[in-house]
């Protein structure tokens, strides 16, 4: 799959994969910053992607940051039809700030094919063996 990527400011990095076969590409932060402890931010990351319907872009964890750091991506969806610069919500979910610098790896960006629904709204749904369980359903 091909798809069309424009860098929006000329210090950025734009997304890459480590390696072959990986299905998450590399964001880079385009600014030195840092996230205290509870802190939300958005950080630009200077591009704009294009790729087809039927497909989204969503931004994910870099697993190390989230597992070693507490830091969590929020948000991050971003639609087929959208050409403006992308960002990365970033949240310091651990117990020390952390400093980002400019060009390091924040996130994850995963085109992944999506289903577009055509809603029909229903005055009943039909029964399943979950049923309307909630958390806890399936047992402990």
């Amino acid at each position: 799959m091909k798809i069309k990527v424009k860098r929006l400011n000329d210090e950025a990095v734009l997304p890459t994969y480590a390696h072959p076969g990986d299905v998450g590409m590399d964001v880079y932060s385009l600014e030195t910053y840092e996230l205290k402890v509870g802190e939300r931010k958005i950080f630009s990351v200077g591009f704009a992607m294009e790729f087809p319907s039927g497909f989204a872009a969503i931004i994910k964890d870099k697993s190390s940051l989230s597992m070693k750091q507490g830091i969590h991506t929020m948000g991050g969806v971003f639609d087929a039809g959208y050409r403006g610069e992308y960002n990365v919500n970033l949240i310091n979910l651990g117990n020390e700030p952390y400093k980002i610098s400019k060009g390091d790896k924040i996130a994850q960006i995963i085109i992944y094919p999506v289903a577009i629904a055509d809603l029909e709204e229903a005055s009943e749904l039909s029964d399943s063996s979950r049923g309307e369980g909630r958390f806890g359903s399936s047992g402990k």
